[in-house]
């Protein structure tokens, strides 16, 4: 759903990503301070109850990942490092934000809101790892209901919603969802990769230099 939207939003960040060029920025340096400012207002913000700042901060971080690519293709610097350090540090900032929901659940006492968060935290682990281990093993293993960006934009959606005075039920369902749609996502992809062991597909070659990143949709 949201990548369709890549392509406007890649518009609107061009001039910010060229100004960041011109100024000897790399997009690298873009990609780790944008982790950096997710993980600490998901792990400061959150927990603390904070829940309004901490979703608006962390959506202005996030638009380096959006700014970073743009910056990447401007300067023709896409190379296999950096979607690597795009898609690890991915990892990162996805877990800050479900464990800095966890941390501040526990203790406002909503357990089973709580415990969604915990699953979304664990099956977030889960399904991108699902997908490099087959491509690692030469198959394929891209599919799935829900999208990374689908499941962020939903989670701080439910978040923003919670902190500007919607009952926590909002957040539990959106969080009970999620949790759902990356166990049938885990179950996908583990059938997916089944059946072309099984039907003894080749090898998948290696993305190019430049091709878009494997784990930005995981």
């Amino acid at each position: 759903m949201l990548n369709r939207l890549r392509s406007g939003a890649g518009r609107v960040v061009g001039p910010v990503a060229r100004a960041l060029l011109a100024r000897g920025v790399s997009p690298d340096a873009v990609t780790i301070a944008g982790t950096v400012g997710v993980v600490v207002a998901a792990l400061w913000l959150l927990p603390t109850g904070r829940l309004l700042a901490g979703t608006l901060v962390i959506a202005l971080f996030a638009l380096t990942d959006m700014i970073d690519g743009v910056m990447a293709r401007t300067s023709g610097r896409t190379s296999p490092w950096g979607a690597f350090l795009d898609s690890t540090l991915d990892r990162f900032g996805d877990a800050a934000i479900f464990t800095g929901l966890l941390l501040h659940l526990v203790a406002v006492d909503e357990r089973p809101t709580a415990g969604f968060a915990l699953a979304c935290l664990v099956l977030g682990s889960i399904v991108p790892y699902a997908r490099a281990r087959a491509e690692g093993l030469g198959m394929r293993a891209d599919v799935g209901i829900a999208e990374r960006a689908d499941r962020l934009a939903l989670v701080l959606a439910a978040t923003f919603a919670v902190g500007v005075g919607a009952p926590v039920v909002v957040l539990t369902v959106v969080l009970a969802l999620l949790a759902v749609a990356s166990a049938v996502t885990v179950v996908q992809r583990m059938a997916v990769v089944r059946r072309q062991a099984l039907a003894g597909v080749p090898p998948v070659p290696p993305a190019a230099p430049g091709a878009p990143d494997a784990g930005a949709g995981a």
